[in-house]
């Protein structure tokens, strides 16, 4: 289990992906692994070495008009609904109440109170 508090993934979120593969992969020597994510379209992995280091998606498949390409950090919580539950008390802004993600975990998006934005992530439990 990640520790509670930890960052733990990097997604990139671009309108070009094939370019950022190309980019990232001359640039830092990343490889990746596409996934189907069915009526979501597609999810590639950003994998260093035979690590898997972060991913990356079209901003085709975030329902956000008007966002533009970014990264976006998550950071492991030991319940993403309890500390989401906090973030408007201690001044920040609940941005997308906590949701599933199969076979992942549980998540959010939040701001903190300077506005930057950032993902609090209840990672699932995996049996074996």
């Amino acid at each position: 289990m990640a520790e509670h508090g930890s960052f733990v993934w990097n997604e990139l979120a671009t309108s070009d992906v094939e370019g950022a593969k190309s980019f990232f992969g001359e640039l830092l020597g990343w490889s990746f692994r596409d996934m189907n994510m069915g009526g979501q379209g597609t999810y590639t992995v950003i994998q260093s070495g035979d690590k898997d280091a972060g991913g990356m998606m079209s901003l085709a498949n975030i329902d956000a008009p008007g966002v533009p390409p970014h990264w976006m950090s998550y950071i492991a919580v030991d319940d993403v609904d309890a500390r989401t539950g906090k973030v408007v008390a201690l001044g920040g802004k609940v941005m997308r109440e906590p949701f599933d993600i199969p076979n992942v975990g549980r998540m959010s998006v939040i701001a903190d109170p300077s506005g930057a934005v950032v993902c609090l992530m209840t990672i699932a439990q995996q049996d074996g």
